[in-house]
């Protein structure tokens, strides 16, 4: 018999097969079969999904496959808020293996993980919601797999449970990684409910290479608020740029070796506001760490037991303890331009006053805090003027003065608040691929102490055997309009 579960998104395709046999649009709404009409589509098309709750029960799972010219759009109506919804943790709420995709608008609640990425490259995940899931919010850690030129950005995500990471990105010991790619303006919050036993906000894990991590705010977290590993010898360096975090559960920023780690904001942490120690490789090695500030009541920085070089600028370091402690062969750090509050292990700290150098901090680690420079203070022109950084926190033009810490001084930027980062233009719109990336630098850095690793590949979220009726990426299938176009006209022949 006619199925009439799939008549709306059927029709709605042959309506709009035009003489080259494209599929152009799909509308689908909570009634319909969603997962086979998300699977039937190829290069070029659009799903555009109306307002209302989408109920999962059995597994939901995505493979499909776009192109560089025309990638796939799954994407939220105007307007419209759709929600998928997952209400126990047998099943992650969706299992995608994807290649040129963008989802943008979606809302993803319970489940076990909740986007669970099995294969991914050139895909965009932006303006989504993922919140009270059981374990990780989102992951790209299977075994084995290269996870390249992904975009997660100005999503929210929050309330996790379980292991939960806000975003756990690559494996343990290089065991898979993610490459050349872009994670901006995302807010992630509270992964520090009383049965999560782990939390970092963002994880990107050991051997992931040549990514950007921007533009985040984050606060309330179990473990990280960020945290870095090694590139492992993989590519070219990470950044991790213009973040803000408050409230970390463990360091604020942890990451271990070949990044750059400038322009961000740490206002309170269980343990450092900036930490780099030994993790799955060989310790803190080729880190640059500029113009960051950093109000801890404990270490502002810590650098623990360096195997490599390592550049500490211009920072604003302050701390009712140790501003900036480091022990190991401490040789390998060069400092320079450092100001703040407390005592230093490493070279020279400007000495100042959190009361006097900034518009309003504490040492409380709650907002709210102002810590844009004051013209009365030590921050303001005197750091070193070879590592002053183009821009700053708010993206403002430095124009080669070295005012120390995050903010330039007369800047008059976003107050640091709950909620998105603004962004200082318009985002463009990728096309699968992290278009906005600058060919970031790299990032190592792990757990406070060594196993403290995040949610293993296998959640219990999915079944690789459960079987969804989908098309393989590169399988070679026919054009998705040809295909449904055969599926109308043998339902039309059964409903004679």
């Amino acid at each position: 018999m006619w199925n009439r579960r799939f008549a709306p998104w059927l029709l709605t395709t042959v309506l709009m097969l035009g003489s080259s046999g494209a599929l152009a649009q799909v509308e689908l709404g909570p009634s319909d079969d969603v997962e086979a009409a998300l699977n039937a589509l190829g290069p070029g098309d659009e799903a555009i999904l109306a307002d209302g709750m989408y109920t999962l029960s059995g597994r939901f799972g995505l493979a499909i496959s776009g192109t560089a010219d025309e990638p796939i759009v799954i994407r939220a109506a105007d307007g419209a808020t759709p929600h998928f919804h997952r209400p126990d943790a047998s099943q992650n709420i969706w299992d995608l293996s994807v290649e040129h995709v963008i989802i943008r608008g979606l809302t993803f609640s319970g489940g076990s993980a909740g986007l669970r990425f099995e294969s991914a490259s050139d895909v965009t995940i932006e303006g989504c919601e993922i919140f009270e899931t059981a374990d990780v919010a989102l992951r790209m850690n299977d075994g084995g797999q290269d996870y390249l030129r992904i975009s997660i950005l100005r999503n929210h995500i929050h309330d996790t449970h379980g292991t939960g990471e806000g975003m756990y990105l690559g494996c343990n010991d290089d065991g898979c990684r993610l490459g050349e790619s872009l994670i901006e303006g995302n807010y992630v919050h509270h992964t520090n409910a009383g049965d999560v036993s782990q939390g970092d906000g963002i994880e990107l894990k050991d051997g992931s290479y040549a990514t950007v991590i921007r533009d985040n705010v984050i606060h309330d977290t179990n473990y990280p608020c960020i945290l870095g590993y090694s590139t492992a010898g993989n590519g070219a360096e990470n950044v991790v740029e213009g973040n803000v975090a408050w409230n970390c559960g463990d360091n604020g920023i942890q990451w271990e070796a070949n990044a750059t780690i400038r322009n961000n904001i740490v206002l309170g942490a269980g343990g450092a506001a900036l930490a780099s120690q030994p993790h799955q490789e060989n310790g803190p090695d080729e880190l640059t760490i500029v113009h960051n500030t950093l109000i801890n009541d404990g270490d502002a920085l810590a650098v623990r037991n360096p195997s490599g070089p390592v550049t500490v600028a211009n920072n604003a370091l302050y701390s009712m303890g140790r501003a900036f402690f480091a022990n190991g062969d401490s040789g390998r750090i060069t400092a320079s331009g450092n100001a703040g509050q407390g005592s230093s292990s490493v070279g020279t700290l400007i000495g100042g006053d959190i009361g006097a150098d900034f518009v309003g901090a504490s040492f409380s680690g709650a907002l709210p805090q102002d810590v844009r420079p004051t013209g009365g203070g030590v921050l303001g022109g005197a750091g070193d003027a070879s590592h002053v950084t183009a821009i700053d926190f708010d993206g403002a033009d430095r124009m080669g003065v070295a005012d120390i810490g995050a903010y330039l001084l007369g800047g008059d930027g976003w107050t640091i608040a709950e909620g998105f980062k603004p962004m200082g233009e318009a985002m463009p719109l990728p096309d699968g691929g992290p278009s906005t990336t600058d060919g970031g630098s790299t990032a190592r850095d792990g757990g406070s102490e060594p196993g403290r690793d995040g949610g293993s590949s296998d959640d219990g979220g999915s079944d690789e055997g459960d079987g969804c009726g989908c098309r393989t990426p590169g399988s070679g299938s026919a054009p998705a309009s040809l295909v449904l176009l055969g599926l109308v006209v043998l339902g039309l022949r059964r409903r004679r």
